[in-house]
């Protein structure tokens, strides 16, 4: 069994149908069975985060507070790959994410995440993601080490005023040259099924808008490496856009048709790369630019 080193939290909802938090749980979580929660809660390792209090499993639901948790999972699985770190200073740190590392916790990954083995390099608990990228995508990855400077550089996402670059190879059949040919992709995005898959559409009304430019930089006889740069920042946005101009990344398992699930096949990436970030730093207001040392590359 595998144990998150610290803990979740979440507020309980405004709701009546909730007799006690374990009834919440049960419904919120389904995919994890009354009874584990039973033993959580008897090992003491469901709380309120404003007290000392411990959770049973007859404490009566009380909307708006908030209570913690530690996520377990039976067998976390290792990514073979390490992170890079690449810029670490007062402020913020970037770092190069490998391929099949999730950034947060989440589903079968507890503590095998960028974020947790960063807080583990630095020694700095306060270390938190700015932003994300696919587990399945590599490159750049921004987080703040600074609580007090941290609302500053979310800004530089949530008001798009950071340049990102990313570099992607697709199947390109030699009889089309496509090299320094552009495209300017602008449409929306919405939930598919699987409800964690997208679609693209035309319809504003049936999603969120995404905007991409992309750019055929080589080719060779049989693959062509992509130049994308988003304007938005979109779920599967740059996977969707891709496959909407009819070269869709090179072993994707999402697009364009799901595939089986399986173990993850090392030898196989994504072959998308989060490459550059481009930014004026809202402390010093110096222009910054970070590359990954990492390249994608055409098969010989």
């Amino acid at each position: 069994m595998s144990q998150a080193s610290r803990p979740s939290y979440i507020t309980l909802p405004p709701s009546s149908r909730h007799a006690t938090v374990l009834d919440f749980l049960a419904e919120k979580f389904p995919h994890i069975s009354s009874e584990v929660w039973k033993e959580r809660m008897d090992n003491g390792k469901v709380f309120w985060r404003e007290s000392e209090g411990i959770i049973t499993t007859t404490t009566p639901f009380q909307q708006n507070k908030t209570l913690g948790y530690y996520r377990e999972v039976r067998q976390e699985p290792q990514i073979p790959f390490d992170e890079i770190i690449i810029e670490h200073n007062d402020h913020f740190l970037i770092a190069h994410k490998p391929p099949f590392l999730p950034v947060m916790p989440g589903g079968a990954f507890v503590n095998e995440c960028l974020q947790e083995r960063l807080i583990r390099r630095t020694g700095i608990n306060e270390l938190q993601a700015i932003h994300r990228l696919d587990r399945d995508t590599a490159g750049l990855v921004m987080f703040s080490t600074n609580p007090e400077t941290r609302s500053d550089y979310h800004q530089l996402f949530s008001q798009q005023t950071i340049h990102k670059e990313y570099q992607a190879i697709a199947n390109a059949p030699v009889s089309v040259s496509i090299t320094g040919k552009q495209w300017h992709i602008k449409n929306y995005l919405t939930r598919g099924k699987p409800k964690f898959r997208f679609t693209n559409s035309n319809d504003p009304s049936q999603g969120q808008s995404a905007e991409s430019l992309i750019e055929c930089i080589e080719q060779n006889h049989q693959q062509a490496v992509f130049k994308l740069s988003p304007v938005t920042g979109r779920t599967h946005q740059l996977r969707l856009h891709m496959m909407e101009i009819g070269y869709p990344i090179l072993n994707d398992r999402f697009y364009p048709e799901l595939q089986a699930k399986q173990e993850d096949s090392y030898q196989q990436p994504l072959q998308l790369l989060a490459k550059t970030l481009n930014f004026i730093d809202p402390i010093s207001q110096n222009k910054l630019t970070f590359t990954s040392p990492r390249s994608l590359k055409l098969a010989k």
